[in-house]
This record gives C-alpha cells, sequence and structure tokens, in this order.
C-alpha cells in the first residue's frame, strides 16, 4: 500500500519541570495548528494523561501503523531533552528513553520521504543514525555533548508556519527555510542575552550523516561542498513543504515529484560545472530547465 498523505507525529519528551512543560506545550500546539490549515494526518504523543500505554510504547506503535511507501511526507518531531554517555543519545520520554539506535530500527521499513526534526538537547548522534535517501534530518545540537536546555524547537515552531520565512519568495516555507529562519532567530537570541551558546543545529539531506550547519547557507543554498563529492545539504529539504500555496496545491503529485527530481538534477549539474565545458553545461541546463518548463505546462489537476 502506498499513500500521498503526509503525515506529521509529534513526539513530547518528559518535562522535568513545570515551566519546560509549559514549553513544551506551546511548541506542541503550534505544530498542531500548521498541520490543521495543511490539512495533514496529525498525532501528538507526550501529552495525554489517560490511558495506560508508555509514550515509547506509543511512538513505536503509531510508526508501525504508518504505510511504508508512497510520495506522502511523514514528519516525526521531537520536542524535550535529550541526553548522551558518550555511545548512544536517547530522547527522554516518561517512562522508558528512545535511543537513536531504536528509532533507526523503527524507520528502517520506510522509503517514503520522512523527515525528523530532533530539537532536544545532545539531539546530534541522531542525525548520524538517522540520515539516508529521501530524508531529512534536523537536530538541534552539533554535538551529543551539547547538553544545556535548547530553545531552538520554540524557535522551530514559530518558523515552520510563518510566511516571513519564504526566504526564496516562491509564497511557501520549506523545511529548508524553516530550519534557517529558526537559527536565524536562535543565534539573535544567544547575541541579545549576551550568552555563550550553548546549542548549535544542523541539517542533513544528502544522506552522509554529516550535517551542515545554517551559517554555510546563502539565501537557500549551501555555498560550502559537501565531503567525499556527495550533493550539498539543503535541496531535498527545499522540498518539503506543510503548507504549500495555491498554485503548488494545483499540481498533481505525479509532476510536483517529477518537478522535484528535475530540481535535484539542476543541483547536482552545478555542482559539477568545473568539469564540463561551458557548452555542454549550457547545453545540459537548457534541457533540464525546459523539461522544468513543459511540466508547468501540463494541465492543471489538483494534488492528491
Amino acid at each position: 500500500m502506498k499513500t500521498d498523505v503526509t503525515t506529521v507525529i509529534v513526539v513530547v519528551g518528559a518535562a522535568g519541570e513545570e515551566e519546560f512543560g509549559k514549553v513544551f506545550s506551546e511548541e506542541a500546539a503550534r505544530w498542531e495548528k500548521v498541520c490543521e490549515q495543511a490539512k495533514a494526518k496529525h498525532l501528538t504523543i507526550g501529552l495525554a494523561t489517560t490511558g495506560s500505554e508508555l509514550d515509547h510504547d506509543a511512538v513505536q506503535h503509531a510508526l508501525e501503523a504508518e504505510t511504508k511507501d508512497g510520495e506522502g511526507e511523514l514528519w516525526v518531531v521531537f520536542i524535550g531533552h535529550g541526553t548522551f554517555d558518550g555511545k548512544e543519545a536517547k530522547f527522554n520520554l516518561r517512562g522508558p528513553d528512545l535511543g537513536a539506535t531504536e528509532l533507526a530500527q523503527w524507520l528502517q521499513p520506510f522509503h517514503r520521504p520522512l523527515a525528523i526534526i530532533d530539537t532536544s538537547s545532545a539531539s546530534a548522534p541522531f542525525l548520524n543514525k538517522l540520515a539516508g535517501p529521501r530524508r531529512v534530518v534536523i537536530t538541534a545540537t552539533r554535538s551529543g555533548f551539547e547538553q544545556n536546555y535548547t530553545r531552538f524547537g520554540r524557535f522551530f515552531s514559530e518558523a515552520i508556519g510563518d510566511p516571513q520565512g519564504d526566504l526564496d519568495k516562491d509564497g511557501e516555507t520549506s523545511l529548508l527555510e524553516a530550519y534557517l529562519s529558526a537559527s536565524a532567530r536562535l543565534t539573535e537570541f544567544y547575541k541579545t542575552e549576551g550568552r555563550l551558546a550553548t546549542e548549535h543545529p544542523l541539517i542533513d539531506d544528502n544522506g552522509d550523516g554529516l550535517g551542515t550547519p545554517p551559517d554555510w547557507f546563502k539565501g537557500v543554498r549551501a555555498v560550502k561542498k559537501a565531503q567525499g563529492g556527495a550533493t550539498a545539504d539543503g535541496p531535498r529539504a527545499q522540498q518539503f513543504v506543510l503548507l504549500r500555496s495555491p498554485d503548488e496545491q494545483k499540481l498533481s503529485t505525479a509532476v510536483r515529484i517529477q518537478r522535484d527530481e528535475l530540481e535535484i538534477a539542476l543541483v547536482k549539474l552545478r555542482d559539477t560545472k568545473a568539469k564540463l565545458s561551458e557548452d555542454e553545461y549550457y547545453r545540459r541546463l537548457e534541457e533540464l530547465l525546459l523539461q522544468i518548463a513543459r511540466l508547468y505546462e501540463t494541465p492543471a489537476t489538483p494534488a492528491s
């Protein structure tokens, strides 16, 4: 079975203190509001005060129940605290915690596009464990040893539905743009407060598990090369969007898939420009741009 439906699972961890619980609940509420606006399937785990199922098991069962194939994006968002013992990173839940290795096993059967957004402290090791094809992984820290309370999640929950985050002015705020917007607000927070930053977000969407910090981007393009010849992080995350523009909503899923793949091909072509003759580069560029133009000439069909 395949699905074209976008699903967002928000996992709220153990608060520890009442003030954190309030902040986490507010973040979850923002995600719920955006999901309702986007008409996305939505589930929040970790806030219910009734029921006998452990939050750890609820996450596992929610993922087991999700369709594993198709073009419908699955977003999994973690809001809370994390820990790292030098070997394994864990997300703190009410009851047993969830480790990065365990989550990687649960996600292994999925072939649909995945976005995993871990806004907790010590979240960086999740990036290496979860990175892979058709996946975007975002963490609040660049190391498992950044274990102080993180504010990145608050700024991210504000940015994901904020039109001001639309950096390329195409009428929608993508996952990449939300990451960059939230990171900019985070930097401004520490600067204004006169504090040394204790969290440094990373994003990975090329599957190499290394991640790219926000200051490597100029606009929505990474200006530094990825290691080992991999395509720079960012292009896939730019294609993950919850609140689509009216023009995007008119495109069928099939057309959007073709367009997205052609845009990735454009990125790869730019990366190889130095290895091609000028004539060959512009010949290939023209060919890709013409293919994209023809797609937009396709009669509009409502997206699935």
